[in-house]
């Protein structure tokens, strides 16, 4: 069986490294990626030794690609053309009667929130990324609560199959109890209203303690505006902007911090949780998605209600005197345990080929 991935190209954070690491884990004669523009995605995939195709789009209106692109998948002889993201979905939706490959995308968050605070403009990609999801042979989403979504979008739930996101759990680091100066916060998310930066500032300027400082990882639209905040706010000194990083360096960050955030309006099932339960820190995260699986009780962290500034301030609370005794690595070395049981790369690789066989054969697991 052979694959082709399709995707815009210009992916960071959680998306590239799912896409990435699926693509890693199936033989270079089995599958290819093919992305619309130059970009991290591509070169960070060559890198890997995965076979790389550049359309070079001139832009999200450039539809002289199509031609072509219905050449390259006549030529592969692919048996499964796989999307990812709404611009994929789009241009793929354009040509999907004149091509003969099977169409599965992977949905990742919930699409009428995909394009937030666009606009208009953000309304019709929204209204165009739906109609698209509607014509393809087979949806992955990374919840229960995605696939109840679109089953309400009237998108047959017979197409939607459940695969959670997946890491290598082999590398994890042994948690020291108090080994900052500082209690260390990281969050790690583009910079887009949806991922709620604006919120987690505010909760920060309430706080009662000041030993602290703020990672953010992550680049996109909000960097000035979050400057002026952070400058605005009595957290100057405190908050360090990193922007778009490689996983190493992430790791690296990860292994001096005390504490993930991620106070965001809508997500899945987010890797950036996965990859710090990996190394066992422990977080606090908005109630969305199915992320209450990493939390099933406030043993293993915290769970808090959206575009809710005082729930997060006092879970800051509650983390930061749990840092100041010693015992906070206990809930990292609980959700850990958790996480590496049952949510692993193998299981989502394998689930995944199950849902290839099936929709090739047209057939149900």
């Amino acid at each position: 069986m052979k694959i082709l991935h399709i995707n815009a190209g210009l992916e960071e954070g959680g998306g590239k490294s799912h896409i990435l690491s699926l693509l890693n884990n199936f033989s270079s004669q089995k599958v290819e990626l093919l992305t619309l523009e130059e970009g991290e995605m591509a070169k960070e995939a060559r890198e890997k030794g995965i076979p790389v195709i550049v359309l070079r789009q001139a832009g999200r209106y450039d539809l002289s690609i199509l031609k072509k692109l219905k050449k390259i998948i006549k030529n592969g002889k692919y048996d499964i053309i796989h999307t990812h993201g709404a611009r994929a979905n789009f241009i793929v939706f354009l040509i999907h009667k004149s091509i003969s490959p099977k169409w599965i995308t992977t949905v990742h968050s919930d699409p009428t929130k995909d394009f937030f605070d666009r606009g208009l403009k953000g309304k019709v990609f929204g209204q165009l990324n739906l109609m698209s999801l509607s014509h393809t042979d087979g949806i992955i989403v990374v919840t229960e609560s995605l696939k109840k979504k679109l089953s309400e979008l009237s998108i047959s739930s017979e197409k939607i199959y459940v695969i959670y996101n997946g890491i290598d759990f082999t590398y994890s680091k042994h948690m020291e109890s108090h080994k900052n100066d500082k209690f260390t916060l990281t969050i790690i998310a583009r910079l887009h209203p949806i991922k709620g930066h604006r919120l987690l500032l505010d909760s920060l300027k309430k706080v009662s303690f000041t030993c602290y400082e703020l990672n953010i990882i992550g680049g996109g639209e909000l960097l000035t505006e979050l400057k002026s905040l952070v400058i605005k706010n009595p957290l100057k000194g405190r908050v360090k902007f990193w922007g778009p990083l490689k996983k190493e360096k992430i790791e690296s960050i990860l292994d001096e911090t005390d504490l993930t955030l991620l106070t965001s309006y809508s997500e899945g099932f987010p890797l950036t949780l996965l990859e710090s339960a990996r190394q066992k820190v422990p977080f606090i995260s908005t109630n969305v998605g199915d992320i209450k699986k990493l939390i099933p009780n406030d043993s293993y962290g915290w769970l808090v209600e959206t575009n809710n500034s005082n729930e997060i301030r006092l879970a800051l609370e509650e983390a930061y005197n749990e840092w100041e005794q010693g015992i906070l690595y206990k809930k990292g070395e609980k959700v850990f345990q958790l996480a590496a049981t049952q949510y692993s790369l193998k299981n989502m690789v394998e689930k995944t080929e199950d849902v290839y066989a099936c929709v090739v054969k047209n057939e149900k697991i």
